[in-house]
């Protein structure tokens, strides 16, 4: 995410992904391993399972990837087992960061973070140091396009239990209680939406705005640590200015 501009750098990001889709594969492939792992393979008992595979549809994630994955998180092909953990720290210019990290090795993941907040500016800080700025929610962003009525999904929206809806100049972000997440999801799935974005994520309550070249000294921490296979979600409150292309 990120932070109060985070739809100025939707569009970046998502360039970012498409020519990192096989890591983005990798990083879909744990959660639904680790989901499956937790709860059983069955999505329709597992809402967990369920999430991840929307996330890994709104990635298009390849049919036979997704249950691999999910079979090697039930037991039923070989697979590793993986182990959450998050961090927590400071980016350059106070910006607070959160990381979410799912591996096999938590001495090298541990390792692994501390150095890109030494490398990087910024500095890796104790448990509970910054997440109180945060809130967990669930965030859907729908693409604005002709067919979509901007009335209409904001009552869809609403109607099937989101806590907000905002406009912007090119989507719609819909925001969810964590409980609620699936369900409203789920409902609007079912008329059919395409999600640019779907899962859950880390709110922050406020940002800090930044400079260009501050923004830039921020950006390099971040890719940094998503482009680590280990690192699953990194978590930020930086405001970044206009026009800034990450």
């Amino acid at each position: 995410m990120s932070g109060h501009s985070k739809f100025s750098n939707i569009a970046g990001k998502k360039g970012k992904n498409d020519a990192k889709r096989g890591k983005i594969f990798t990083k879909i492939g744990r959660e639904l391993a680790l989901a499956a792992r937790q709860g059983g393979s069955n999505p329709d008992i597992n809402s967990k399972l369920r999430d991840a595979i929307a996330k890994a549809k709104v990635n298009n994630m390849p049919n036979d990837t997704v249950e691999r994955a999910i079979k090697k998180g039930a037991g039923e092909l070989e697979g590793t087992e993986y182990m959450e953990f998050s961090y927590e720290g400071y980016a350059p210019c106070g910006v607070a960061v959160t990381v979410d990290v799912l591996t096999d090795n938590k001495n090298r993941s541990a390792a692994n973070v501390r150095y890109y907040f030494d490398k990087y500016g910024g500095n890796l800080g104790s448990t509970g140091c910054v997440s109180y700025m945060f809130q967990r929610k669930g965030q859907i962003i729908i693409e604005k396009n002709e067919e979509i009525n901007e009335d209409e999904l904001m009552m869809m929206a609403l109607e099937a239990g989101a806590e907000d809806f905002n406009v912007e100049d090119e989507f719609y972000e819909i925001i969810t209680e964590m409980q609620d997440y699936s369900s409203v999801r789920e409902e609007l799935e079912k008329s059919g939406l395409e999600f640019l974005s779907a899962e859950l994520t880390m709110i922050p309550d406020t940002t800090v705005a930044l400079s260009m070249e501050e923004a830039e000294k921020v950006q390099i921490l971040i890719d940094k640590m998503e482009d680590d296979d280990d690192i699953q979600n990194v978590y930020h409150n930086a405001e970044f200015p206009e026009g800034f292309e990450g």
